[in-house]
């Protein structure tokens, strides 16, 4: 059973699935955001857009640059690190993607690539001008 995204506290009491939150406004986001179904990763899949962030634990200001990850016992992945984290739910090539992208010294580039993409997203396919984000 899915759970609503507004109830955060299933989300921090270690039940439910991992939940992967991204920018609903964003066509090159969205796109992203379904491949996760496709992998069949088991994470809910949620625009942040009317999500409750702050009893998800989620930083707004971090969330609009960076994708965040809510893992069912609460923790909170930024960036690369919430992709690897929905990745490890999936199966065994997901899993050792994962592995893999936050592996020394893979994850430092992971990161850069990750920043990389974020910053360009509106300039990626299915990307438009609601994509651009102001990094801090």
């Amino acid at each position: 059973m899915r759970r609503p995204v507004a109830a955060g506290r299933c989300y921090r009491r270690g039940m439910g699935r991992a939940l992967l939150l991204f920018d609903a406004d964003c066509g090159f986001c969205t796109r992203a955001a379904a491949i996760a179904p496709r992998l069949r990763l088991d994470v809910d899949v949620r625009p942040l857009q009317g999500a409750d962030l702050p009893s998800l634990g989620v930083s707004a200001d971090r969330a609009w640059r960076e994708i965040p990850l809510v893992a069912p016992d609460g923790r909170v992945r930024y960036g690369h690190e919430a992709i690897a984290g929905a990745l490890a739910t999936g199966g065994s090539a997901a899993r050792l993607a994962a592995r893999i992208m936050l592996s020394w010294p893979i994850d430092g580039l992971a990161a850069a690539v990750y920043r990389l993409v974020a910053r360009n997203r509106h300039r990626l396919p299915g990307g438009t001008a609601t994509c651009r984000i102001t990094l801090r």
